[in-house]
């Protein structure tokens, strides 16, 4: 079975069916924990070789579900759109929700395409304040 693949409409059904998805992998904890893996101690038993290498195998397998994000996404790459009944707050935590999750599992991703995707995907009565924003700070 293939993970769902987000195509840039209904992000919340698309969270519940990837969090499913996930948990019927038994891949959710590696999504939902920020469990370290502790590298092998000197002489490791047979135990602690074979934990380290199932956790770092679902981290890897939810890593690549994950993926999923980006492939299916609208022409334009965008992950998510502000709603017009969202705040710029309420936006902004959402989008860096979504990254921190990605973080946890190892991917790169800077701040400045964070901001990125947030100039790019608020409504359009925000054109003046992004035009402003971009002229006089360095974005």
């Amino acid at each position: 079975m293939a993970p769902p693949v987000f195509d840039g409409d209904n992000y919340q059904m698309w969270v519940i069916r990837m969090e499913t998805y996930l948990e019927a992998l038994d891949l959710w904890e590696a999504v939902e924990e920020d469990y370290e893996i502790q590298s092998l101690p000197e002489n490791p038993t047979v135990a602690q070789i074979k934990s380290q290498k199932e956790k770092k195998m679902k981290r890897s397998k939810a890593k690549a579900c994950l993926c999923c994000i980006s492939y299916g996404v609208h022409k334009d790459n965008v992950l998510e759109r502000m709603k017009e009944s969202e705040s710029v707050k309420e936006y902004s935590d959402r989008l860096l929700s979504i990254a921190n999750k990605v973080r946890l599992l190892g991917s790169m991703l800077k701040d400045s395409r964070i901001v990125e995707k947030l100039l790019v995907t608020v409504p359009e009565r925000f054109e003046a304040t992004i035009t402003t924003l971009e002229n006089t700070k360095d974005l």
